[in-house]
């Protein structure tokens, strides 16, 4: 055939004595949600969205996951978009397909667990700006986190999905712990309270096809609820996997448009539109309407964010994900921190060490926020212990974990780690046993108050509960009280081209370094002159021959003061989350005394000491959050407070100064 002929082939017609499927399998799209956030770190733009919303809605998708998991974090904190927003844009334009969201439960969608009256509000907004379904899971499968937000979801006559987060501690589904009884009795749990269906949250890609018919099968005989599976692609087992859990009768499979496909996200839903076609569970897409989103998607929006996506790799899957079981957006995450530490020499000691954490921690399953809360403590282990010693620096998370505030654990926390983790803790050195939000006071009026003036509306009140520091940063800017940073700033699809274009030319050895051109001789018209920068100042020589003035030479000379400057005012320091204009850090060399490094990059929490307040050695001097994981960071000597050099909400790199102790 030539390529003429090619050209003018026209879409074969898949619909041609096509029968009706007797049971055709439901399909939830994620592309919108987590695709991108398995693939490039949660950052597409809503109006990245608008594009082939309208085209998707017209497919027939069970639902579409448009929304929860990082968006709500990622959009505030990077894009510069409200979070609420992107709901009641989308459903502007998706009027047939049901939304669905992805709730951690009580931790909302955060990464610990909120007070009820946060949590009751939380869902309430969800559900008035337009989410359809909540697929709520809980990190360690403790149903007791549910007992807050189901019956929101149900008195708003919302979908309940209640997960179960599948993990292991054998090669293979079995053993004492995660066994098919395990998962038959969490079903059963979901069932008694009244979920309207049940996804089994395969979050690292582990299920295995032949444990997948097993498992879906006994849960069809045991309860009623329909059966959805969500199985990540990571370790390349997930479409075996699908059609293994259809052979058993699942009821809804999660997939993704190909672009958004593969690697850490999900299998495609193209080729199992293809492999179900005429057969009783068919469902019935039109393979040529999903060719034509996906032209768009390849053409129109994924050149604006290939800059994110990790090229480093040939393989498409990871088969060590079966080893160490750790989703991969948050292995990627813990590579970045090493790169960043520059200590990614040390990533086979993380992947040796992690199990033992994740044992120690009661064999957690690895998901939001508890992939976080193992995957940190593991880089800290490797990073600060010594022979001497274990877990030198504990976050303050699994301290939480450890009392008991994130809920029970499979197994018993080691005693010994558990011991170590609550000494001085301040809630009390003796774990919990209740419900974990029972012990955590009401939030949200106090919130309400902190941005009173601020926040115009529910909304904005929920999203700085949440998330205090980078919430309030964004309301800032969402109101134009502060100037966003060009970061948060969109990139255009020119842009995007432009940049894979640069990256195509240097990767062919197409770009060369541009020549300096030589300083002209000097004649014996040149003057020189004195010019003063704020504090210092230069000597310029300027010769006229030839044409304008020309800066010949640039010499920085020692500052010497104009006059005498007038001593500045004494001024109280503003409130650590809000500073009204960030100043600039003051030298470290300028300040005697031991100096507190980062030992990590992350950004500042809050100070817990000021300047001139006394401190002891190994009292908390500031919280540093690295990873979505907070780090109390002790002062490393006694004495007071000389100077603080950073605000809340400052990004700092690994070994800067952030405070002086004189």
């Amino acid at each position: 055939m030539s390529d003429q002929d090619q050209v003018k082939m026209t879409p074969m017609d898949y619909d041609k004595d096509r029968p009706e499927a007797d049971n055709p399998v439901k399909i939830e799209d994620l592309t919108l949600r987590d695709g991108h956030q398995s693939l490039f770190a949660t950052r597409g733009r809503t109006e990245d969205m608008i594009p082939v919303a309208e085209m998707m809605d017209e497919v027939g998708f069970w639902a579409v996951e448009t929304w929860g998991g990082a968006t709500f974090d990622t959009m505030h904190r990077f894009l510069n978009e409200d979070p609420w927003e992107r709901i009641r844009t989308l459903k502007r334009y998706m009027k047939k397909t049901p939304f669905s969201m992805l709730l951690r439960a009580q931790n909302l969608v955060g990464y610990r667990n909120y007070a009820d009256d946060v949590a009751e509000a939380f869902v309430e907004r969800a559900a008035a700006n337009g989410m359809d379904i909540f697929r709520t899971f809980d990190a360690l499968n403790d149903y007791r986190n549910f007992e807050t937000v189901v019956p929101v979801i149900q008195k708003n006559d919302k979908h309940f999905q209640g997960c179960i987060c599948y993990t292991m501690t054998e090669p293979r589904m079995g053993g004492k712990v995660y066994n098919i009884d395990y998962y038959i009795n969490k079903a059963k749990d979901l069932e008694q309270m009244g979920a309207d269906s049940i996804c089994i949250k395969d979050m690292a890609g582990l299920l295995a096809p032949y444990d997948a018919y097993a498992l879906v099968k006994a849960l069809k005989e045991n309860v009623e609820p329909p059966i959805h599976l969500h199985s990540h692609f990571t370790s390349g087992m997930s479409p075996m996997t699908h059609l293994k859990a259809i052979e058993a009768g699942v009821d809804i499979i999660d997939t993704c448009m190909t672009p958004y496909a593969y690697r850490t996200s999900h299998a495609a839903i193209e080729p199992l539109v293809m492999t179900l076609l005429g057969t009783n569970r068919d469902t019935g897409f039109d393979i040529n309407q999903l060719a034509n989103i996906n032209t768009i998607l390849e053409k129109e929006i994924l050149p604006k964010y290939k800059h994110l996506l990790d090229d480093t790799k040939v393989s498409i899957i990871d088969i060590n994900v079966l080893l160490h079981q750790t989703p991969g957006g948050m292995l990627s995450n813990l590579v970045n921190q090493l790169r960043e530490m520059d200590a990614l020499d040390k990533i086979d000691q993380v992947y040796a060490e992690l199990p033992k954490v994740r044992k120690d921690l009661g064999q957690i399953p690895l998901v939001t926020p508890t992939s976080q809360i193992v995957g940190i403590q593991t880089v800290n282990n490797v990073l600060f212990d010594d022979e001497n010693e274990r877990y030198k620096m504990i976050t303050a998370q699994v301290k939480d974990l450890c009392y008991g505030l994130y809920g029970k654990t499979a197994v018993p926390i080691n005693k010994d780690v558990q011991k170590k983790a609550l000494k001085g803790y301040e809630r009390g050195e003796e774990p919990i046993t209740c419900r974990p939000a029972e012990v955590i006071e009401p939030e949200l009026a106090k919130a309400q108050e902190d941005v009173k003036g601020l926040a115009v509306d529910l909304d904005d009140e929920v999203l700085y509960a949440i998330y205090p520091v980078t919430g309030k940063r964004f309301l800032k800017w969402k109101y134009g009280k502060e100037e966003p940073p060009e970061e948060v700033r969109a990139k255009t699809l020119e842009e995007g081209k432009a940049e894979e274009e640069l990256i195509r030319k240097a990767r062919a050895g197409l770009l060369v370094e541009k020549k300096e051109k030589p300083a002209p001789a000097k004649t014996e018209n040149l003057r020189t002159f004195n010019v003063f920068v704020d504090d210092d100042s230069f000597e310029v020589g300027v010769d006229e021959i030839g044409g304008p003035p020309m800066v010949n030479y640039v010499q920085q000379m020692p500052a010497a003061p104009l006059a005498p400057a007038a001593p500045a005012a004494q001024t109280a320091p503003a409130a650590p989350a809000d500073p009204p204009v960030k100043e600039a850090a003051p030298a470290p060399a300028a300040v005697e005394g031991t100096p507190l490094k980062a030992p990590m990059p992350g950004m500042i929490v809050n100070y817990e000491k000021q300047v001139g307040d006394s401190i002891n050695e190994g009292e908390t001097v500031v919280v540093l959050e690295a990873m979505k994981m907070e780090n109390a960071l002790p002062a490393p000597a006694s004495g007071t407070i000389k100077s603080i050099n950073f605000s809340s909400g400052d990004s700092v790199a690994k070994d800067d100064v952030l405070c002086v102790i004189g």
